[in-house]
């Protein structure tokens, strides 16, 4: 019997949407910067109340690997500063069972993307955006780091061949502006950016750079050597560097590249399109290139995203999520596999026909002969696994209320299989699981923030089913407060999704944060409206074309029956991004439903954010078209922009916007505060100079929630309840 499979898989739980953030800052941290280390933080919770401060206090566990054994963990954990307004990440060794933990670095800069070596020796990982090599010593603790890579533009990410004699790594090139000084040399100091072509600016950043992947040599006692860039000139006009990005930017990292097993060849996921083409496609297409020959073959398949391809530990396939509709960023995520020979692609099909919800982070089985993936499924992220047939088994169980992830080990000794893989909850953030599918019980192997949360009062989450307009049922959680009394009358916040496509599950968030929020003594509803992704197609694409039609009714629908109940006080409506077009929508049509709204980073003006984003696709497959187009579905779309209701707003409206948000541009939200100024709407506006789509540094984030839980309590104070105490 096998004592242990590990999964072969390219990078499962990685640092989430650090892995694409990171491109565009890894090497502004200066290898001469001396910092101070950044430990657990051993806060004193106050009356078991969950607080800001408290939220930023837990550590962030991430990117777990299991040594070459199969006995020791590696996985870094971030923490945060509030007085230095930063976030450092270090590593920790323990054993598989969590037993013998130490914290293995003690580094005031973080460190990334720990690699064992093969003899379990020696550790390689980023720092300073270079890759270092520390040797293991025998109390599990890393000794000094050497750095063994100088490259000019920093490394991003890295990942090793099978047999670590070669590694791909990310660094960046010249983008798509250009500044004065590259233009006129005796302008050094002048500060412009000039274009000719679209896509100049993209999440936050002008795009000065962008990703590409390089391989080169390696050896854990010289480190890296010679490497090349693997797109080279590939599409470039002047035979100068490749315009195309590899991997997509903003978000993608190295799980969009594999190697083969026998290390000869990469697959990798790569939209090769530039300018107006670029702004308007999501056509990613997964090839092969062949390291020594470089030749590269495209696995010949046509629409949307075809992303994380994965090589069989055989290597007789290769296995990946595709979309099957370009400009559709929302479309269905299938499981595909395609017989590979050599440099020869041989029969497609997909693994995940009948399967009605998204594909998500797929891993081979060591047998090569089944595919471990998850997915969102009916508000919950589960674990499932198929064979080569599609026969699709879900391996935890619907009762589970947590977010699991696709395992990154699997142990089946015993007669058992033990998925290792993370969980999270609404209640817990992620923490590292030996889950029995047998028993359907985890075991913790981290308890990374359990002296956190011990100090935390309980509180009650219930799954309620809601009635639609349309009589369709609707999942809704809900977060009752601690020491809840049905008898008193509490105030209540609806949560209003953004994306629009995507789910209301049980993941932990530190920007939204539903146990702070019910900690607070509010109530909160979470409605999976049209346009979630856990309930199938139909559903999610609903809301493609009707913005303002039955989604908006949907959160009417779960603020009537919560008003009707008698517990229930005054309510707002808070969301981000479409979340806080939804905001502004309902400001327009609600009533007398809503007591006081919140709006981040919410769309406002939709003609005005059709021409003033950055990725064209998504506005014009959502919109139905162009604002001068004149189908149907256009005109209605933008016929009910909100900012066309602005007549009947009367609510009180705070409004949050970052400054470097390119996705959703700042000047939506002043548009939007501005109007209610003018109609005489009680109403704030506070704009983060520094921060993109997301509110991501310690004290801005402490900022974001004290005035966020200020402006609550301002307008849903209670008499029967009393007045709230300002958040500290």
């Amino acid at each position: 019997m096998r004592k242990g499979t590990i999964i072969l898989a390219s990078g499962l739980v990685a640092v989430g949407a650090a892995a694409g953030i990171i491109m565009g800052i890894f090497a502004k941290e200066k290898e001469s910067e001396e910092k101070e280390f950044i430990g657990k933080s051993e806060i004193m919770v106050e009356d078991g109340k969950m607080t800001p401060e408290v939220l930023l206090a837990f550590g962030r566990l991430s990117d777990p690997q299991v040594s070459p054994d199969g006995k020791k963990l590696l996985y870094g954990v971030s923490y945060n500063s509030i007085e230095e307004n930063r976030s450092c990440r270090n590593l920790y060794i323990n054993n598989l069972d969590g037993s013998d933990a130490h914290l293995a670095t003690r580094s005031g800069k973080s460190i990334s993307n720990a690699r064992w070596s093969a003899d379990g020796e020696k550790v390689a990982y980023l720092m300073g955006g270079q890759i270092y090599i520390a040797k293991v010593r025998r109390d599990g603790t890393l000794g000094k780091g050497r750095k063994v890579s100088d490259v000019e533009n920093g490394i991003g990410e890295f990942k090793l061949s099978p047999d670590q004699s070669q590694v791909i790594f990310l660094s960046t090139v010249n983008g798509r502006v250009k500044t004065p000084g590259q233009i006129y040399p005796d302008l050094p100091k002048a500060e412009a950016y000039e274009t000719e072509t679209m896509m100049y600016r993209h999440w936050d950043h002008w795009v000065e750079e962008i990703p590409h992947s390089f391989v080169g040599t390696f050896d854990w006692d010289k480190g890296l050597g010679n490497f090349f860039d693997i797109l080279g000139s590939e599409g470039a006009a002047d035979g100068g560097t490749s315009p195309y990005e590899l991997p997509t930017e903003p978000f993608g990292g190295l799980e969009e590249l594999c190697w083969s097993p026998d290390g000869t060849r990469i697959a990798y996921s790569c939209r090769k399109k530039d300018g107006r083409e670029y702004a308007f496609s999501t056509d990613t297409e997964i090839y092969i290139y062949n390291i020594q020959s470089g030749e590269c073959v495209r696995i010949p398949m046509k629409g949307g995203y075809d992303t994380t391809p994965v090589w069989s530990p055989d290597g007789s396939r290769i296995c990946w999520v595709s979309m099957e509709r370009d400009g559709y960023e929302a479309d269905r995520q299938r499981l595909m596999v395609a017989e590979i020979d050599g440099m020869k692609v041989g029969a497609i099909r997909e693994l995940s026909d009948g399967f009605k919800y998204n594909v998500a982070g797929p891993a081979w089985d060591d047998d090569s002969g089944h595919i471990w993936f998850n997915a969102l499924a009916e508000g919950l992220q589960a674990v499932y696994v198929t064979d080569l047939e599609g026969n699709v088994e879900r391996k935890t169980d619907e009762s589970l209320w947590y977010d699991f992830t696709t395992p990154f080990f699997i142990d089946r000794t015993d007669g058992r299989e033990v998925l290792y893989t993370t969980w999270q909850s609404m209640d817990f953030p992620t923490e590292i699981v030996a889950f029995d599918t047998g028993t359907q019980t985890g075991t913790q192997v981290t308890d990374e923030n359990g002296h956190i949360l011990s100090q935390l009062k309980e509180h009650r989450t219930e799954a309620r089913t809601v009635k639609t307009v349309d009589g369709r049922d609707m999942l809704t959680w809900v977060l009752f407060p601690p020491e809840f009394d049905p008898s008193k009358k509490w105030p209540a916040i609806e949560i209003c999704l953004g994306g629009p496509q995507g789910t209301l599950s049980q993941g932990w968030s530190y920007r939204w944060n539903y146990r702070l929020m019910c900690s607070q003594g509010y109530v909160v509803i979470l409605p999976n409206r049209r346009g979630t992704t856990a309930f199938g197609q139909e559903w999610c694409e609903q809301i493609s074309g009707d913005y303002c039609g039955l989604n908006i009714q949907d959160y009417l629908s779960a603020a009537r029956e919560f008003k009707a109940e008698p517990y229930i006080g005054k309510m707002a409506a808070c969301g981000a991004s479409y979340g806080g077009y939804s905001v502004y929508y309902l400001c327009g049509v609600h009533g007398n439903v809503y007591d006081a709204f919140i709006a981040h980073a919410g769309i406002f003006n939709q003609e005005h954010m059709y021409m003033t984003t950055e990725e064209m696709w998504f506005p014009t497959w959502d919109n139905g078209g162009a604002p001068w187009d004149n189908n149907p579905t256009a005109v209605r779309h933008y016929a009910n922009s909100p900012h066309k209701l602005i007549r009947n707003w009367h609510t009180p409206l705070l409004v949050i916007h970052g400054g470097s948000d390119f996705r959703v541009p700042y000047d939506q939200g002043m548009a939007a505060y501005n109007c209610a100024q003018m109609m005489g709407v009680p109403s704030e506006l506070i704009v983060f100079p520094d921060e993109n789509h997301w509110i991501l540094k310690p004290q801005n984030a402490v900022f974001w929630h004290r005035s966020y839980f200020s402006w609550l309590n301002r307008w849903l104070a209670d008499e029967d309840r009393g007045k709230t105490e300002t958040v500290k």
